[in-house]
């Protein structure tokens, strides 16, 4: 079976996890230090705190940011539920704006007519590695004097406009789940500029302890261990090659299949970490693709606000409501040799014959 996903987990993580079991530091430590300077400087920001999965990096975003009962918060329904959800653990509400006609991420248009006086913050998604349309965004959070925060679960080192995923707004927070273009196994870590942005995070994900046993504010054992920054730091060293190779695999699918099936724009400092067609027969084809062994996702088969728990906050998202009868999306890991890429495309190309 070609899989939909594959950690890509070599000697180096093996034996840095070693080193750090060998150490008897095995919680958070110089090696979750090391990780947050290293990941900073990828991202080109100046401060990076991490967290034990990406949900509640975004949850302590949420809470620094002064998020609470009564404000709004602008995101889109067409994405993976913690967007959503870490605004709710904040008390707020999240407000769904529709997608743009022509790709996966949150419209701008759209955004700015949604825009009340209860709206405090706005949250596009980099969905499947390909930065929002951030230069809008930015706009628009300056005009109406609003936080703009990056869900970057998604893009790990996504760059456009000279900048990277998670540096463009107040902060970014981003993802290692083990599917992602690189994993920590589980983790999570935000982005930020703001000096004291980031010391609210490092405080409230410590339980509010400013000192041992100083409990400041109220707060959270958020904390990543250095079993797990230790594998993020060999990961982050391989993940150019990671994502280089996400961006071959992407370039063939599009040259073989865009006469079939719609195919994703290459633009916006897209990562792939999904590689995701459109089509109206999408259904067919995943499973005549399965019986050929090849597996494939559909990210994502609901809105969010079709959920019981955010049906309160339904509204009109046409754009989106056609993408989750669509959407598929195909392998497109670095493990991948070209012979399994050339068999997806047989196997897709065999499907439309």
């Amino acid at each position: 079976m070609i899989q939909i996903a594959s950690p890509q987990i070599g000697k180096e993580e093996r034996d840095a996890v070693d080193r750090v079991l060998r150490s008897g530091i095995i919680a958070q430590g110089p090696e979750v230090a090391k990780f947050e300077e290293e990941f900073a400087k990828m991202c080109g920001v100046k401060y990076a705190v991490a967290a034990c999965n990406g949900t509640t990096a975004g949850h302590l975003v949420m809470l620094a940011s002064g998020l609470g009962p009564g404000d709004e918060v602008i995101t889109t329904p067409f994405t993976f539920f913690a967007t959503a959800s870490v605004v709710m653990m904040a008390g707020a509400k999240p407000v769904f704006v529709d997608v743009e006609e022509d790709g996966f991420c949150l419209d701008p248009e759209k955004v700015e007519a949604a825009i009340t006086d209860r709206t405090k913050a706005i949250h596009p998604v980099h969905l499947y590695g390909e930065l929002a349309d951030m230069p809008s965004f930015l706009k628009i959070s300056e005009k109406h004097n609003l936080l703009l925060i990056e869900d970057s679960a998604q893009a790990h080192c996504a760059n456009s406009w000279e900048g990277n995923a998670g540096s463009f707004g107040k902060a970014g927070w981003f993802s290692f789940y083990p599917t992602k273009n690189m994993t920590t196994s589980e983790g999570g870590i935000i982005t930020t500029n703001d000096e004291e942005f980031a010391n609210k995070c490092k405080v409230v994900r410590a339980h509010g302890m400013t000192a041992q046993y100083q409990h400041t504010e109220f707060g959270y054992n958020y904390r990543m261990t250095d079993i797990s920054a230790a594998i993020g730091r060999e990961q982050l060293k391989k993940l150019p090659k990671f994502n280089s190779r996400r961006r071959k695999i992407a370039e063939m699918y599009n040259s073989e299949l865009s006469d079939l099936v719609v195919t994703p724009k290459n633009r916006r400092g897209h990562v792939f970490h999904q590689y995701t067609i459109r089509t109206e027969k999408r259904d067919q084809l995943k499973e005549f693709l399965f019986d050929r062994k090849v597996n494939t996702g559909i990210y994502y088969p609901s809105l969010l606000f079709n959920y019981p728990s955010m049906e309160a906050y339904k509204s009109s998202c046409p754009n989106a409501e056609i993408l989750i009868k669509e959407v598929l999306s195909l392998p497109v890991h670095p493990a991948l040799s070209d012979s399994d890429v050339f068999e997806v495309i047989s196997s897709i190309k065999e499907f439309f014959k």
